[in-house]
């Protein structure tokens, strides 16, 4: 298994970030898959997955470099920088086009587990990596990005309360597959028979991605850490728009009204989140209020806190229905 050695004070320094980047290259791995995890990603899939194919078919040096860099077991370190607080997209795959060619070569060597192939024995690889992952960028994570944003900020938000509930052993054991604390400072990011590394003293990061089923860990050697998993909160689709009766929208608003409406089942606050495209702040605020009316109740099904309606909150949905 792989696993970091991380002192107290680095555990205790470490902090959630939300990075595009991240969440583009989760967005490629998926589009490389070819296959979604659930509704939405099958639909999203669907919209996007032609063109990325078109586009690969028309540059094969592109499409074998990223064959190259997903490989089973590693994925070429120059892909996935670990990603810098509050940096920009541009500001992220800036430092993929910047990596030196020979090392890009390296990396893929390890991810190949093997000599290079002939076509990726040259110069531009870096280049042609940052124009793709702009590619993925722009046509099918940047339309999307706002939305996303806030299922991962909710996702984020919600480890942040799981940490002061249970500590970093709760948080870390939920994080990702084959991740796990060890204790005697020992962190365990994967399955992998990789030899240990002693990150303490460096900055550590966990990175929350929409698109993802397994994460990835990725670094800058001695200086930045950072896990990459994959959120709690499910991209089910388009914001949900179900109908809401124009009494009920009228008596609550509209936006409280549809949280109300999606309750006829218990739900988190990140699901709801991704299911309305409001808010966090907004969809706290919408449950507040409902709690504080009676409409709503909340109970802890493990690490989650659920929401759902009350019998008053269904009679008032049920009537304005009939």
């Amino acid at each position: 298994m792989g696993w970091w050695q991380v002192n107290a004070d680095t555990l205790a320094g470490s902090r959630f970030v939300v990075s595009p980047l991240a969440e583009t290259f989760a967005s490629l791995k998926v589009l490389h898959a070819g296959a979604g995890a659930h509704p939405g990603e099958v639909a999203w899939l669907a919209r996007h997955l032609p063109a990325y194919r078109r586009r690969l078919s028309r540059d094969p040096v592109t499409a074998l470099l990223v064959r190259a860099g997903l490989g089973r077991e590693w994925i070429a370190d120059f892909l996935t920088p670990a990603p810098q607080e509050s940096a920009g997209f541009a500001e992220e795959v800036a430092r993929v086009r910047d990596t030196d060619p020979a090392a890009a070569r390296d990396h893929l060597s390890v991810s190949l587990r093997g000599p290079l192939p002939d076509l990726l024995r040259r110069d531009d690889l870096p280049q042609r990596a940052a124009d793709l992952l702009e590619f993925v960028w722009e046509e099918t994570v940047r339309p999307y990005w706002e939305r996303r944003r806030r299922v991962l900020e909710a996702d984020v938000l919600a480890r942040t309360a799981q940490l002061g509930q249970g500590g970093w052993s709760a948080v870390l054991d939920a994080l990702r597959p084959g991740m796990r604390w060890l204790g005697g400072d020992r962190l365990q990011v994967n399955l992998h028979e990789y030899p240990p590394r002693e990150i303490s003293g460096a900055e550590l990061l966990f990175v929350p991605v929409t698109a993802q089923r397994h994460g990835w860990a990725s670094w800058d050697e001695g200086e930045r850490y950072a896990v990459v998993y994959p959120c709690s909160g499910v991209l089910t689709g388009e914001p949900v728009t179900s109908s809401v009766p124009a009494g009920l929208g009228t008596l609550l608003g509209d936006a409280r009204a549809r949280v109300l409406v999606l309750l006829d089942s218990p739900m988190s606050t990140t699901q709801l989140v991704a299911l309305t495209g409001q808010g966090l702040g907004s969809v706290g605020r919408h449950l507040r209020v409902l709690l504080d009316a009676r409409l709503v109740r909340r109970r802890r099904a493990g690490r989650s806190v659920l929401y759902y309606r009350t019998a008053a909150g269904e009679v008032l949905v049920t009537a304005q229905r009939g």
